[in-house]
């Protein structure tokens, strides 16, 4: 009962903080932004360089994309720096990412920058700069995939709590929470996740020239320093955010260099939604 306690302060009583401390302030500056944003919106329109943002976990892509979306305000971009500080998350908006990445690496010049972490779908995501750049003390990698799941069963049971669904299909319910999985799900969950492990090592290897037949030297989900990363190759250079800056400069034929700013909303939407996820991390690693 102490842990659903804490799950409960967690999921519902910290969100629901979070929004009647945050909210109203929230509306006041979005009203403030919309009644000025067209007197403000193309200050920068010289900008030749911008900087995008792949940080925390992924979820979905469209938060990603409307930063690429929003770069099509500035006619003069030739180059984006890409932070990645995120230890990765679902595979279906990590792969859209990389496509997004991918396809704008194929029009202007993308160098990634890891500030802290490339790990799993950011690396998945990333890998598709033109340059990677790590900074010493960043952790790379973890080239692999994984499907959790929990089994509440004994605790529905204790607090009376029973499952009660209709299914068509044998494997329909495969991956429930409610009981513990049979073999054939597990077997089937398990083919399932080795064919997109395969695509996994498949696509690094392919865009880092790696050998794919290698791939427990630079897989296995292991996770590396910045320094073992560059060995494997699976980053271009151990470096700063300056080094980045000026590789990008370099390829994309800049000399003087003016950043897209970001806007007030953005930022402030930045900053609170980072709060956000740190304190719901933080309170996680407090259940016992």
């Amino acid at each position: 009962m102490k842990t659903i306690k804490k799950l409960f302060t967690i999921f519902i009583i910290k969100p629901f903080d979070f929004i009647q401390r945050y909210f109203k302030a929230f509306i006041f500056l979005l009203i403030i932004i919309l009644l000025f944003s067209s007197t403000s919106q193309h200050k920068d329109v010289n900008s030749n360089l911008a900087k995008i943002y792949l940080k925390g976990p992924i979820f979905e892509s469209e938060t990603f994309m409307s930063q690429i979306e929003n770069l099509k305000n500035y006619k003069n971009i030739k180059g984006v720096l890409l932070i990645i500080d995120s230890p990765g998350g679902t595979l279906g908006a990590s792969i859209e990412i990389a496509d997004i990445i991918k396809e704008l690496n194929q029009s202007i010049p993308v160098v990634a920058y890891v500030q802290g972490t490339m790990a799993s779908g950011s690396y998945y995501a990333g890998m598709y700069a033109n340059t990677i750049v790590a900074n010493r003390g960043s952790m790379i990698g973890s080239i692999g995939v994984i499907f959790n799941g929990y089994n509440i069963k004994d605790l529905m049971d204790k607090i009376g709590i029973k499952s009660q669904s209709l299914a068509a299909g044998e494997f329909k319910e495969a991956g429930t929470f409610t009981r513990e999985w049979s073999d054939k799900e597990k077997e089937y969950l398990n083919k399932l996740l080795n064919e997109q492990y395969k695509m996994f090592i498949h696509d690094v290897a392919s865009v880092r020239n790696l050998d794919s037949n290698d791939y427990k030297k630079f897989a296995e989900g292991k996770i590396f320093s910045a320094y073992e990363a560059l060995n494997l190759g699976l980053i271009d250079m151990v470096g700063t955010q300056v080094n980045a800056i000026n590789i990008l400069k370099e390829l994309s034929g800049v000399n003087e260099v003016i950043w897209v700013k970001n806007g007030i909303l953005e930022t402030y939407l930045e900053k609170i939604t980072s709060k956000a996820i740190s304190q719901v991390f933080f309170n996680l690693t407090k259940i016992q």
